[in-house]
């Protein structure tokens, strides 16, 4: 008994001295992590040079950028906010880095940052918009997409367990137990766990996802907070001055005769509702239909960086059309 409680209580004393070392040095860099990307200055780190740095923080996994805190004058700054189809395979080859080198090759002073976060939907995007437009934006370019409001249900869960006092989260207040548990969910040691737990994980993710989506009371409240919270989103950035532009997501569907067509889940229709005095739009069932798509798709969402080039070709041409920036630089 004794030979075994002299281990336990060094591992406690390890285990406490670890702790205050974490919460000594270390807390302000694991700000926001356990709140799956609810926390709202996660993943902007401002410097003491007047810039700010986009990292992977706080459950957001921005691609690396920075920008000066101050937009420069005369500058057009685009912030570009939506989920994985909009953030692409990387800053260049999305539509947010292409938009910005067409404009500036057009004579426009631009900057165009992508923002975007894989599996953030409605109520996530909402809250990185409210955290970018303290940094002057001329335009928020918001890509409306109705596929991620499971994941944002579930991190809101998660998120309300953790932060709740039930003695089944009490070890979770320790920020080290906590980032261990983090580790498992963001699979940083996935390769070490037997193929069965590995298997059994994805397969209750996955059976968990498809049974909430053939739910029609769950499908009619997403679709409402879809609503709302783009309605919101809009609302914030009309209040200080910030132009919006739209973008109705499209993906491969099936027609009635079962063959392959472009589909947006009434999107167009939404994003019309919203259009209005410094708020514009662009389809991308309309702009993709034009052209040869089905190349374009990496899979049924995701586009290649060409369907990219072309929505960003778009962008350029509704610009000039809602009258955001001149049809002719000087």
């Amino acid at each position: 008994m004794r030979a075994a409680t002299k281990p336990f209580l060094c591992f406690v004393a390890l285990l406490v001295g670890v702790e205050l070392v974490v919460r000594v040095f270390f807390a302000r860099g694991m700000s926001g992590r356990f709140d799956y990307g609810y926390h709202p200055t996660a993943g902007f780190v401002e410097q003491a040079d007047g810039t700010v740095r986009l990292e992977r923080a706080g459950g957001r996994r921005f691609f690396p950028q920075h920008f000066a805190r101050e937009r420069p004058a005369d500058t057009f700054r685009i912030f570009v906010i939506g989920d994985s189809v909009a953030r692409g395979t990387s800053v260049a080859s999305s539509y947010a880095g292409q938009l910005g080198e067409m404009l500036r090759l057009r004579g426009v002073k631009a900057e165009s940052y992508n923002l975007a976060l894989p599996g953030f939907g409605a109520r996530r995007k909402r809250l990185v918009l409210e955290q970018a437009l303290n940094y002057q934006p001329s335009l928020v370019i918001l890509h409306i997409n109705g596929s991620n409001e499971f994941e944002d249900e579930r991190e809101w869960r998660r998120r309300e367990e953790f932060r709740g006092w039930h003695p089944r989260n009490w070890l979770m207040k320790s920020l080290v137990i906590r980032r261990l548990y983090e580790m498992k969910t963001e699979r940083v040691y996935w390769e070490w766990l037997p193929a069965s737990v590995r298997s059994q994980r994805t397969v209750s993710d996955a059976d968990a996802e498809v049974q909430a989506s053939i739910n029609p009371e769950k499908n009619r409240r997403w679709d409402e907070l879809l609503r709302q919270q783009t309605a919101v989103s809009v609302r914030l950035a009309r209040e200080q001055g910030v132009k919006v532009l739209l973008v109705a997501q499209a993906g491969v569907g099936k027609s009635p005769e079962g063959t392959p067509c472009l589909d947006d889940n009434a999107l167009d229709a939404l994003a019309t509702e919203l259009r209005g005095p410094s708020v514009a739009t662009l389809s991308m069932k309309e702009t993709l239909a034009r052209h040869d798509w089905a190349p374009l798709y990496a899979d049924g969402a995701h586009l290649r960086p060409t369907g990219h080039r072309l929505l960003a070709e778009a962008l350029v041409l509704q610009l000039v059309e809602a009258g955001f920036i001149p049809a002719v630089v000087k």
